[in-house]
């Protein structure tokens, strides 16, 4: 592959692993992280082990200057970005009236706002080159639009990033960039307890919980050039839930 990715929340959980795969394929892989330094510098030297060229970033990308700064180090380093996974999208559970203001400007902030930022910053060597691929991740029942009264500022920031992949789609397929998400359901990634998922499998038609191994699968597959031709496409990796 051979190409320089940028993945955002990358220091740990599908992220990281999407990472790994990157960097089997030849790629070289820069992570950001904003807290978590240990795991940061751990996916790094796992990257090096694989005989990638590697760096790990502390970036708030929910922050556009931030987000410029980080993409330039990266360019600087090992290259124009030409591949951008934007995993990063914490959330919080809190009943919607109970909910802050900066709970709710946060969950904004660090899932939508970020995206937009990060591609605004790499979308430039993108256009200039005329090749790049941008993976966002959604939720699996986002775009149903259902009411969501515990994780409702985060279920709306992710409903919002399946527009924003279309918008940009649109713009940038003329320069032969791709912007597509993956919508995961109940996934094995470390970010929920175990006991929760095993009792989630009953409401999954598939019958079990999906592995970050599903994740990966998709998301090479839409970063390579093999899939030049699917752009502003949404992918439920959820085994029918939420569809």
């Amino acid at each position: 592959m051979g190409k320089v990715a940028l993945i955002t929340g990358g220091a740990r959980g599908i992220g990281r692993q999407i990472g790994e795969a990157l960097a089997r394929q030849g790629s070289s892989v820069a992570v950001c992280y904003r807290t978590s330094e240990e795991e940061g510098r751990a996916a790094r030297a796992g990257f090096e082990a694989l005989g990638a060229r590697a760096m790990a970033v502390r970036a708030d990308v929910s922050r556009p200057e931030e987000a410029q700064t980080l993409a330039a180090a990266v360019a600087a380093e090992l290259g124009p970005v030409e591949i951008l996974v934007h995993a990063a999208g914490p959330y919080h559970r809190v009943n919607l009236l109970e909910e802050t203001v900066d709970g709710w400007n946060a969950m904004f902030a660090n899932n939508l706002h970020s995206l937009f930022y990060m591609i605004r910053a790499v979308a430039p060597a993108m256009i200039e080159r005329r090749h790049g691929r941008i993976l966002a991740f959604g939720m699996a029942n986002a775009d149903k639009l259902a009411a969501q009264t515990e994780v409702t500022a985060h279920y709306l920031a992710k409903a919002g990033i399946l527009g924003l992949v279309r918008s940009y789609a649109k713009a940038l397929a003329k320069h032969g960039i791709t912007v597509n998400a993956i919508s995961p359901g109940f996934i094995q990634s470390g970010s929920a307890p175990g006991e929760e998922l095993e009792k989630m499998k009953k409401n999954i038609p598939a019958g079990y919980v999906g592995s970050t191994d599903d994740a990966v699968a998709v998301a090479t597959f839409l970063l390579s050039d093999a899939a030049r031709y699917v752009n502003g496409t949404n992918v439920h990796l959820s085994g029918a839930w939420g569809v």
